[in-house]
């Protein structure tokens, strides 16, 4: 039986992210993907600032550039298109627009080509997996079917990824159920080209009226989608295509209809789930498989790569020997409350905009317009109800700082260059003032080095770090591979970092790589 380090179930964003970051970092892989060419309809339309960061640390950010656009952000409008609150996404704490609207199909043909780039990495189209089992508590059996022949092959491997969707067959063998969070709603999704650009605002429109909920997205060029709630007793059959017509015209102003061509319509449960648990020894879940959440804040697809990019190093310092288990353990202790405060989020926005009897319309959006207006912007909402990772073994408590701690550092200039840049894929210590870190003893050093870990000093010119370090009230921080604060202080204290690392299981000084 052939054995490889991982094995990921499924070829979707997240597990193609997955299988690159592996990639990267040399660990043997095989993706196994149910559909033999990349499914071809649109789905996911948007990812943050984040995660294109994410995609720039795998060295696409010129391709995912290419296929995506900038959009402004979120445009709250009533039932007459009147407009009650612009909700701007125009900062670039990540170094990339905060959103940006993008075609599924063309994104998963940036990522296959990207895997196809490493030869650590193989990918098998057109295979079901049929059967997950744990051998052992560090091996686990793989068996999956050709779709077209019948054949069956089997592998084992040291850690499987579950990215195989909300029909996740590696759900079952973690064992986890799906905690419902008490959101459920069926919406008409219509998705439309058409040669000529209609006269639309460029974002996103947010329609906040309790009887026909409606979001609208100029998706690329020429691409359009809607999005409109069922009302109770609506099915999908009852929409023609001179009703579904009749719900975009405001939108279709002096565009001629006969050349709008409809690419899809279907009907979408939107559900907001988090399951119990992510992991049961070497087999995790991550993406639908793990969570699945509303549509309102855009972080459906979001979600999954930020599970990817959370895992994968991880798994990486434990199959090469610089890491026990106990690094494994953090995967699911921080994604989950994570991705649970999304979820909510998520369904508290969309209970804001769209919830609701038909008579609280009115006294809604006038709250929407005057609250939006004390805020200011979207970007103070979002960062007061953004969550971070709490205190835990690879973030560590900062006291005053303890707010966070645990979050993403963002990515500012450093030297006249992008900080990831500077500092690659691992781990870094980002200070400035005195250089303390040579009076280290050689031992401590040494642990870092053999870490990885690229030390960066700030000058005064480096406005934009400084910022961030003044905002952390901290002169020094240590930064995770997936660039969270794990630390942040006064000034780079060495010794208490490296024993709190130590303390969660990483050791790069010690341990033998697994066969």
């Amino acid at each position: 039986m052939e054995h490889v380090p991982v094995v990921i179930i499924g070829a979707g964003p997240t597990g193609a992210s997955a299988a690159i970051m592996l990639g990267r970092r040399g660990i043997g892989t095989l993706v196994l993907e149910r559909w033999p060419d990349i499914y071809p309809l649109p789905r996911a339309v948007h990812f943050d600032d984040e995660v294109f960061r994410t995609f720039a640390g795998m060295a696409l950010a010129d391709e995912v550039r290419a296929i995506s656009r900038p959009a402004p952000g979120m445009r709250l409008v009533d039932s007459r298109q009147r407009v009650l609150a612009d909700l701007c996404r125009t900062r670039k704490v990540h170094g990339y627009p905060q959103a940006n609207m993008f075609d599924q199909p063309e994104l998963e043909a940036v990522l296959r080509n990207a895997m196809g780039k490493y030869e650590s990495v193989r990918f098998w189209g057109g295979v079901e997996v049929v059967d997950i089992q744990h051998l052992d508590a560090k091996r686990v059996h793989v068996r999956y079917r050709e779709t077209e022949t019948g054949a069956e092959h089997e592998v084992s491997a040291d850690a499987v990824l579950g990215c195989d969707g909300a029909n996740s067959i590696t759900r079952g063998v973690v064992g986890a159920r799906m905690e419902d969070l008490h959101f459920e709603q069926q919406w008409l999704v219509v998705d439309v080209s058409t040669p000529r650009p209609l006269d639309v605002y460029d974002g996103v429109q947010q329609v906040c009226d309790n009887d026909r909920a409606a979001t609208f997205m100029p998706v690329t060029p020429g691409r359009y989608r809607w999005e409109f709630r069922l009302k109770p007793g609506e099915r999908p059959e009852d929409f023609d295509h001179d009703a579904v017509l009749e719900l975009t015209r405001p939108w279709l102003r002096g565009a001629d209809v006969d050349e709008l061509t409809f690419m899809r319509q279907t009907c979408y449960t939107f559900r907001g789930v988090v399951a119990d648990r992510w992991r049961d020894g070497r087999v995790f879940l991550l993406g639908d498989a793990a969570h699945q959440t509303p549509p309102f804040i855009g972080q459906g697809m979001c979600a999954g790569i930020r599970d990817a990019a959370n895992l994968t190093w991880k798994l990486a310092l434990v199959l090469t020997g610089a890491a026990d288990e106990r690094v494994l353990d953090t995967y699911e202790a921080e994604r989950l409350p994570y991705a649970r405060r999304v979820v909510r989020i998520a369904i508290g926005v969309g209970a804001v905009m769209t919830g609701g009897p038909t008579r609280f319309t009115r006294p809604r959006n006038a709250l929407i317009r005057g609250a939006t207006r004390l805020l200011g912007t979207e970007d103070r909402l979002v960062t007061t109800l953004w969550p971070t990772f709490a205190p835990g073994p690879l973030v560590h408590d900062g006291g005053r700082l303890r707010k966070r701690t645990g979050d993403v550092f963002g990515q500012p200039v450093v030297a006249g260059a992008r900080l990831d840049d500077v500092i690659g894929e691992g781990w870094a210590i980002v200070h400035r003032g005195p250089d303390r870190i040579t009076a280290f003893d050689p031992d401590t050093r040494a642990f870092f080095d053999r870490l990885g870990t690229v030390v960066v000093r700030l000058s005064d010119a480096d406005s934009e770090a400084n910022a961030l370090l003044d905002h952390l009230r901290a002169d020094a921080v240590l930064l995770r591979p997936d660039r969270v604060v794990a630390a942040a202080g006064d000034t780079p204290d060495l010794r208490v970092w490296q024993r709190r690392l130590v303390a969660a299981g990483i050791a790069p000084a010690t341990g033998e790589a697994e066969r």
